[in-house]
């Protein structure tokens, strides 16, 4: 087992076999796994929020599905991953805070994970598993020997998609 690099919040980083990559506590966030099963190579996003475009202050590229998943994919392909075989996997995206009457309005995470699967169809990449919504947070961990991508959540069995 190689070492652990981790991601934090509003960040992404690139990650090769036999290391694995982490972040932690994605609640209404989404942690965006890319994975090249040729080269092991792998990537994971921390985002935050769904569109840069509605922010003027929007210079932390990771910190928005748009504008994150591009700079992933980048930085994954400069690494040494194939883009056109490069598979997706996405957790997070939880309903963290129920907000009455205005339904739309608390459910960022929704939004997140929606943003999330637009932009990875645009760039042509293949959303092979999921594990979204419901109301709590997660930590996933992405395995770069295989793809597997872990999913640790507090009071529930860890699971791989």
């Amino acid at each position: 087992m190689g070492a652990t690099i981790k991601v934090g919040m509003a960040d992404l980083n690139v990650c090769k076999a036999p290391n694995s990559i982490t972040t932690l506590g994605l609640g209404s966030c989404i942690g965006i796994a890319v994975y090249d099963p040729v080269t092991k190579v792998g990537g994971l996003a921390h985002v935050m929020l769904p569109d840069s475009t509605r922010m003027k202050n929007n210079s932390n590229i990771a910190k928005f599905a748009d504008t994150g998943i591009e700079e992933l994919i980048k930085r994954v392909t400069a690494a040494g991953a194939s883009k056109n075989r490069l598979v997706a996997k996405i957790a997070g995206g939880a309903r963290m805070f129920e907000v009455s009457g205005l339904s739309g309005v608390g459910n960022i995470g929704a939004k997140n994970a929606e943003a999330s699967k637009k932009k990875l169809r645009q760039l042509g990449i293949r959303l092979i598993a999921e594990d979204t919504g419901l109301n709590y947070g997660r930590t996933v961990v992405l395995d770069c020997n295989n793809g597997d991508f872990l999913i640790k959540s507090v009071g529930k069995a860890n699971k791989v998609i």
